[in-house]
């Protein structure tokens, strides 16, 4: 669409386009792939309840599920007016804007902090809304959905940065109701949010992006791996602790944010190249989804000559590629495939087959380039 080219121009102009590499044509995924996508869209569609929402275990993580699975169809091509997931994402774009707190001290808010499963850790669900609403706000909206959609992001933008911890990070609730602390894991959900909101052209303070990447700089031990959170007060990542799930969700932000030859980031991917392992027999870590839905996006725009690029000459055996990555990941995938289309969870972290499938659907959908906010 006119819109999505005009944010890559947009963003190459500022310094933000990469690696020197068209967007993928939707038709790249590779051929032996496309009948487990087309299995997994379709499941997840049939979970969508009527009012638009996916949850797990019932209702559970409304908010994030909701934003998630909207995120998969967008992933296929589909916008909120066209394509076989049309109405799906209309349906999950028009829950999560009726979820925006308006009038009072959580205004901007996307979601519900009375909800059971959400009191505790809202800031996910808005990180992940922000990211979804942002990606349906270049579609073909008329002009009053635009307007209202226009305010909701503006809103919830000013919002995010108002609930950032004073050393530059996020925390499952707000500034105010989590005490000024940090966790790495939600810091990357509301940086990737708010880059999908500048994309938009919604107004995002540079200054919130520039602190938070310092604080990912901060949580970052000479070993290159990022820890769960400094805490408060505290100016350098411990000794130890690093986890490989947050490392490779802070490539994705790095990569976003515009830094492809960025030292930080390259100790991330250093880091990550021996802390997530990729092997025929499997790739299981403590939190896998989590941790291949950033690491996908990295190496995808990483590319095949990325790395090269990164690190210069480099024995073909010892260097990161997408290629490598799809193919082992993929078949991985292949192989689990519950037979209704869906996968169950694996890992600590997974809360369920919802979660899990919206997740692979977005790593095995990436060689489309259908947003501009995992385009290389």
């Amino acid at each position: 669409m006119k819109y999505k080219k005009l944010v890559v121009a947009a963003a190459c102009a500022l310094g933000l386009g990469l690696m020197g590499v068209s967007p993928a044509r939707a038709d790249e995924i590779p051929e032996k792939y496309r009948e487990t996508v087309k299995k997994a869209l379709d499941w997840l569609a049939s979970k969508q309840s009527d009012k638009g929402s996916w949850g797990v275990n019932g209702d559970q993580y409304p908010v994030t599920m909701t934003a998630l699975g909207g995120m998969a169809f967008l992933m296929e091509g589909s916008t909120i007016k066209e394509g076989k997931y049309s109405q799906h994402i209309k349906k999950a774009a028009d829950w999560l804007m009726e979820r925006s707190q308006v009038g009072n001290n959580r205004d901007g808010l996307i979601g519900d902090p009375n909800h059971p499963s959400e009191a505790g850790r809202y800031m996910y669900g808005h990180g992940f809304a922000m990211l979804f609403l942002a990606s349906v706000y270049g579609d073909d909206l008329n002009e009053k959905q635009r307007e209202k959609l226009k305010d909701i992001l503006t809103r919830a933008a000013k919002y995010c940065g108002n609930a950032q911890s004073t050393q530059g990070g996020w925390f499952y609730t707000s500034k105010a109701d989590g005490h000024d602390q940090d966790e790495g894991s939600v810091t990357v959900t509301q940086l990737q949010g708010l880059r999908a909101c500048r994309n938009a052209g919604i107004p995002v303070k540079a200054e919130i992006i520039k602190k938070a990447i310092e604080y990912l700089k901060n949580s970052t031990t000479e070993r290159g791996g990022v820890v769960y959170s400094l805490g408060r007060g505290g100016m350098r990542a411990p000794a130890g602790g690093e986890r490989p799930a947050l490392t490779a969700a802070a490539i994705a932000c790095g990569f976003s944010a515009g830094e492809y030859k960025n030292e930080l980031v390259k100790k991330w991917f250093k880091y990550c190249q021996t802390a997530v392992p990729l092997n025929n027999n499997g790739v299981r870590l403590g939190h896998d989804e989590y941790t291949h839905y950033y690491y996908a996006q990295s190496l995808y725009i990483l590319g095949d000559k990325g790395w090269e690029k990164m690190f210069g000459a480099t024995a073909e055996a010892d260097r990161l590629t997408w290629s490598k990555y799809r193919e082992i990941m993929f078949d991985h995938l292949m192989r689990t495939q519950a037979a209704d289309g869906s996968w169950s969870g694996g890992g600590g972290f997974s809360v369920g087959p919802v979660y899990t499938t919206a997740i692979y659907l977005c790593i095995m959908q990436l060689d489309k380039g259908s947003l501009p906010i995992y385009q290389k």
